[in-house]
């Protein structure tokens, strides 16, 4: 099958196109390089797939650039670029606003005239839920930050085009994703980063707020797996664990063998205080669970971390 994946240079996109030409498909991969965290951190990302037959990568922008022709004979669609992250939503809502919407809008209208599309699956946050995101995928939507205002205007655009034009979409609500190649902002690569390095760790709030932590390795199983929906569905994909923050921090610091420095700072807006997916939807439709613990998990991310930290470390004094 021809695959066309967006946001492919990022974390959970180049694991799903690795993934992909795995199991046999042809994948585009397209990403606009938009400078959320350093270029050179997706080209990284990207490294194992550049030498793949099957595997085409395009710098596309979705919010301006011509998209007929990337959709050519494409049999599934997975939308996974977005512009992330909660604090910055409140400060470059412009940016927000284009990259998760109106890129949404327009990547919709070029499929939707695509003749061969089986799926068109699109991924979406807990940030829909809000504060409490503990539950199915009845859950009230109420989001409480620009960044998830904006993904459920694009949920909503999706459900348009699948209404008015038949497209056949398949929505995931991922759930605190972590393991290797993810994002530098993102709380566990921070952690992880400041403990290999001695540095503070700041924790924010009370540190008590509650995750559900999802692999990416069970996520793209689960991404995978919804090749096979039914159009219209809804699924929440996240793990059976959750933890604390400072439930986190023991983990790594038992794994690290290192003692955190920590300082806190005040809650951020727009922060969740508890999520937790119900996946029990995913699990009856798709036979989908997820298999790797929360410490085997978080073991592979700070193996990966420490691995690219000495590599760096090796680069820097070569360099000098």
């Amino acid at each position: 099958m021809k695959c066309l994946v967006t946001g492919a240079a990022g974390f959970i996109g180049s694991h799903l196109c690795e993934r992909l030409i795995a199991e046999g498909h042809e994948v585009i991969g397209v990403d606009a390089y938009v400078p959320y965290y350093p270029r050179s951190i997706k080209e990284q990302n990207l490294e194992a797939l550049r030498n793949q037959r099957s595997f085409m990568f395009r710098i596309c922008d979705l919010r301006k650039d011509p998209l007929e022709d990337l959709l050519a004979g494409v049999d599934y669609v997975f939308h996974l670029a977005a512009m992330p992250g909660l604090a910055q939503s409140w400060t470059d809502f412009d940016a927000y606003w284009t990259c998760n919407v109106l890129a949404t809008q327009r990547l919709l209208e070029a499929s939707r005239k695509c003749p061969t599309l089986q799926r068109f699956i699109h991924a979406s946050t807990s940030s829909v839920y809000g504060k409490y995101a503990s539950g199915d995928e009845s859950l009230p939507l109420k989001p409480i930050s620009p960044y998830g205002v904006t993904k459920l205007a694009a949920e909503h655009l999706c459900r348009s085009y699948a209404e008015a034009f038949g497209l056949p979409l398949v929505v995931l609500r991922y759930f605190s994703v972590y393991g290797p190649r993810q994002r530098p902002d993102m709380a566990y690569h921070r952690f992880i980063r400041s403990l290999l390095r001695n540095e503070p760790i700041t924790v924010y709030g009370d540190g008590f707020q509650v995750r559900g932590n999802t692999y990416v390795a069970d996520c793209v199983d689960a991404t995978l797996a919804a090749m096979k929906a039914i159009p219209g569905e809804t699924f929440n994909v996240g793990g059976v664990e959750t933890a604390t923050i400072w439930d986190i921090l023991r983990k790594l610091e038992a794994i690290s063998g290192c003692r955190a420095i920590l300082r806190q700072e005040p809650p951020r807006p727009g922060d969740q205080r508890y999520t937790f997916a119900d996946t029990s939807h995913l699990h009856r439709h798709l036979g989908w669970q997820p298999k790797i613990s929360l410490d085997e998990g978080l073991a592979r991310q700070f193996e990966w971390q420490r691995t690219e930290s000495e590599a760096e470390g090796s680069f820097k004094r070569e360099a000098a």
